[in-house]
Protein backbone atom coordinates (compact mmCIF):
# COMPACT_ATOMS: atom_id res chain seq x y z
CA UNK A 1 0.00 0.00 0.00
CA UNK A 2 1.97 2.92 -1.10
CA UNK A 3 0.99 6.37 1.51
CA UNK A 4 1.57 10.11 0.54
CA UNK A 5 3.73 11.86 2.60
CA UNK A 6 0.87 12.95 4.55
CA UNK A 7 -0.32 9.57 5.20
CA UNK A 8 2.81 8.48 6.30
CA UNK A 9 3.04 10.88 8.89
CA UNK A 10 -0.17 10.38 10.14
CA UNK A 11 0.33 6.45 9.83
CA UNK A 12 3.95 7.00 11.87
CA UNK A 13 2.45 8.55 14.85
CA UNK A 14 -0.59 5.95 15.26
CA UNK A 15 -3.37 7.44 14.09
CA UNK A 16 -6.00 5.06 12.73
CA UNK A 17 -6.80 7.19 8.94
CA UNK A 18 -10.60 6.71 8.11
CA UNK A 19 -11.70 7.60 4.79
CA UNK A 20 -15.22 8.75 4.99
CA UNK A 21 -16.33 9.93 1.78
CA UNK A 22 -19.68 11.24 1.93
CA UNK A 23 -20.79 11.51 -1.46
CA UNK A 24 -24.46 12.92 -0.64
CA UNK A 25 -26.97 12.45 -3.62
CA UNK A 26 -30.32 14.62 -3.46
CA UNK A 27 -33.55 13.24 -4.45
CA UNK A 28 -36.53 15.27 -4.57
CA UNK A 29 -39.84 14.72 -3.23
CA UNK A 30 -42.52 16.07 -4.55
CA UNK A 31 -45.07 17.44 -2.81
CA UNK A 32 -47.99 19.03 -4.27
CA UNK A 33 -47.92 22.92 -4.84
CA UNK A 34 -51.07 23.87 -3.31
CA UNK A 35 -52.72 22.46 -0.14
CA UNK A 36 -55.59 20.02 -0.25
CA UNK A 37 -58.70 21.37 0.79
CA UNK A 38 -61.67 18.76 1.54
CA UNK A 39 -64.41 21.39 1.46
CA UNK A 40 -63.03 23.03 -1.98
CA UNK A 41 -64.91 22.46 -5.17
CA UNK A 42 -63.62 19.47 -7.64
CA UNK A 43 -60.73 21.41 -9.69
CA UNK A 44 -61.28 18.56 -12.28
CA UNK A 45 -64.96 18.97 -12.77
CA UNK A 46 -65.01 22.48 -12.80
CA UNK A 47 -63.79 23.87 -16.67
CA UNK A 48 -62.56 26.76 -15.80
CA UNK A 49 -59.66 25.21 -13.80
CA UNK A 50 -57.39 25.27 -16.56
CA UNK A 51 -57.56 28.84 -16.55
CA UNK A 52 -56.84 29.06 -12.51
CA UNK A 53 -54.54 32.10 -11.79
CA UNK A 54 -53.37 30.47 -8.85
CA UNK A 55 -51.85 27.03 -10.94
CA UNK A 56 -48.47 27.91 -11.77
CA UNK A 57 -47.54 28.23 -15.12
CA UNK A 58 -43.93 26.60 -14.67
CA UNK A 59 -43.46 23.70 -12.10
CA UNK A 60 -41.09 24.04 -9.70
CA UNK A 61 -37.66 21.30 -10.24
CA UNK A 62 -34.31 21.16 -8.45
CA UNK A 63 -30.92 20.46 -9.77
CA UNK A 64 -28.18 19.35 -7.96
CA UNK A 65 -24.93 21.81 -8.75
CA UNK A 66 -22.28 19.98 -6.30
CA UNK A 67 -23.10 16.99 -3.71
CA UNK A 68 -21.85 17.65 -0.31
CA UNK A 69 -18.64 15.78 0.22
CA UNK A 70 -16.44 15.49 3.61
CA UNK A 71 -13.91 13.50 1.41
CA UNK A 72 -11.64 12.55 3.86
CA UNK A 73 -11.92 12.66 7.43
CA UNK A 74 -8.43 11.59 9.80
CA UNK A 75 -9.39 9.56 13.04
CA UNK A 76 -6.89 9.52 15.87
CA UNK A 77 -8.67 6.35 17.47
CA UNK A 78 -11.63 5.18 18.64
CA UNK A 79 -14.29 6.89 19.91
CA UNK A 80 -16.94 9.63 19.22
CA UNK A 81 -16.29 12.50 17.01
CA UNK A 82 -17.47 14.68 14.79
CA UNK A 83 -17.22 16.69 11.47
CA UNK A 84 -19.13 19.98 10.75
CA UNK A 85 -19.23 21.33 7.06
CA UNK A 86 -21.35 24.63 6.95
CA UNK A 87 -23.05 26.50 4.10
CA UNK A 88 -20.11 28.93 4.10
CA UNK A 89 -17.41 25.99 3.36
CA UNK A 90 -16.32 27.03 7.23
CA UNK A 91 -14.64 23.31 8.64
CA UNK A 92 -14.29 22.35 12.20
CA UNK A 93 -13.75 19.48 13.88
CA UNK A 94 -14.38 18.09 17.53
CA UNK A 95 -13.44 14.80 19.43
CA UNK A 96 -11.48 11.62 17.56
CA UNK A 97 -11.88 13.50 14.17
CA UNK A 98 -8.59 15.55 13.69
CA UNK A 99 -8.65 16.95 10.30
CA UNK A 100 -11.79 17.60 7.44
CA UNK A 101 -9.59 17.48 3.46
CA UNK A 102 -9.26 20.62 1.86
CA UNK A 103 -11.34 19.02 -0.65
CA UNK A 104 -14.47 18.56 1.74
CA UNK A 105 -17.49 20.52 -0.76
CA UNK A 106 -20.81 21.62 0.40
CA UNK A 107 -23.87 20.95 -1.44
CA UNK A 108 -25.51 23.39 -3.85
CA UNK A 109 -28.82 22.98 -5.59
CA UNK A 110 -30.61 25.14 -8.01
CA UNK A 111 -34.27 25.84 -7.95
CA UNK A 112 -36.00 26.79 -10.90
CA UNK A 113 -39.81 27.67 -11.58
CA UNK A 114 -41.87 30.63 -12.06
CA UNK A 115 -40.16 34.14 -12.07
CA UNK A 116 -40.95 35.79 -8.91
CA UNK A 117 -42.23 32.92 -6.27
CA UNK A 118 -41.52 32.61 -3.46
CA UNK A 119 -40.69 28.51 -2.34
CA UNK A 120 -40.78 26.34 0.52
CA UNK A 121 -37.78 24.32 0.94
CA UNK A 122 -37.87 21.57 3.63
CA UNK A 123 -34.24 19.89 4.71
CA UNK A 124 -34.43 17.09 6.75
CA UNK A 125 -33.28 17.05 10.38
CA UNK A 126 -30.53 14.13 10.34
CA UNK A 127 -30.17 10.89 7.90
CA UNK A 128 -28.07 8.33 8.21
CA UNK A 129 -25.06 7.31 5.57
CA UNK A 130 -24.51 3.70 4.87
CA UNK A 131 -20.99 2.40 4.62
CA UNK A 132 -20.21 0.22 1.85
CA UNK A 133 -18.61 -2.65 3.82
CA UNK A 134 -20.61 -1.97 6.47
CA UNK A 135 -22.24 0.18 9.35
CA UNK A 136 -23.47 3.47 9.34
CA UNK A 137 -22.66 7.12 10.13
CA UNK A 138 -25.11 10.36 10.94
CA UNK A 139 -25.31 13.33 9.22
CA UNK A 140 -27.17 15.78 11.53
CA UNK A 141 -27.84 19.46 11.90
CA UNK A 142 -28.36 19.89 8.19
CA UNK A 143 -28.95 23.16 7.27
CA UNK A 144 -28.68 25.80 4.24
CA UNK A 145 -27.50 29.22 3.63
CA UNK A 146 -31.85 30.16 2.26
CA UNK A 147 -33.34 33.17 3.40
CA UNK A 148 -36.53 32.67 5.87
CA UNK A 149 -39.00 33.78 2.77
CA UNK A 150 -36.71 32.50 -0.11
CA UNK A 151 -37.76 33.54 -3.65
CA UNK A 152 -37.27 32.65 -7.28
CA UNK A 153 -35.65 35.46 -9.38
CA UNK A 154 -36.27 37.18 -12.40
CA UNK A 155 -35.26 34.53 -14.29
CA UNK A 156 -36.94 31.69 -12.37
CA UNK A 157 -33.81 30.65 -10.08
CA UNK A 158 -32.61 30.26 -6.86
CA UNK A 159 -29.28 28.70 -5.28
CA UNK A 160 -28.84 27.64 -2.02
CA UNK A 161 -26.01 25.81 -0.73
CA UNK A 162 -26.20 23.35 2.67
CA UNK A 163 -23.86 21.18 4.83
CA UNK A 164 -23.93 19.73 8.37
CA UNK A 165 -22.98 17.57 11.17
CA UNK A 166 -21.34 14.29 10.55
CA UNK A 167 -21.17 12.08 14.03
CA UNK A 168 -18.72 9.31 14.26
CA UNK A 169 -18.79 6.70 16.62
CA UNK A 170 -16.52 3.71 17.45
CA UNK A 171 -13.15 2.19 15.31
CA UNK A 172 -15.18 2.95 11.37
CA UNK A 173 -13.62 2.68 8.20
CA UNK A 174 -14.72 3.33 4.40
CA UNK A 175 -16.69 5.20 2.36
CA UNK A 176 -20.35 6.01 3.31
CA UNK A 177 -23.46 7.59 1.06
CA UNK A 178 -26.95 8.47 1.69
CA UNK A 179 -29.34 10.55 0.16
CA UNK A 180 -30.19 14.02 1.72
CA UNK A 181 -34.30 14.43 0.58
CA UNK A 182 -35.55 18.20 -0.15
CA UNK A 183 -38.90 19.18 -0.67
CA UNK A 184 -39.62 22.21 -2.84
CA UNK A 185 -42.87 23.75 -3.29
CA UNK A 186 -44.32 26.78 -4.40
CA UNK A 187 -45.46 28.79 -1.10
Amino acid sequence: MALTSFQRQAHSVGAMIGRFVVLVAIALIAAPAFPQDATAPCRLCDSSAADNPEKPATPVSLDVETSLDFDRLILTGGGDGSAELSPDGERSVTGSITAISARAMVGEVTIRGEPGRMVRVTLPERIELFGLAGGSIRLESIRSDLSPMPRLDGEGRLSFRFGGILRVSGDLDGEFRGDVPIDVEYF
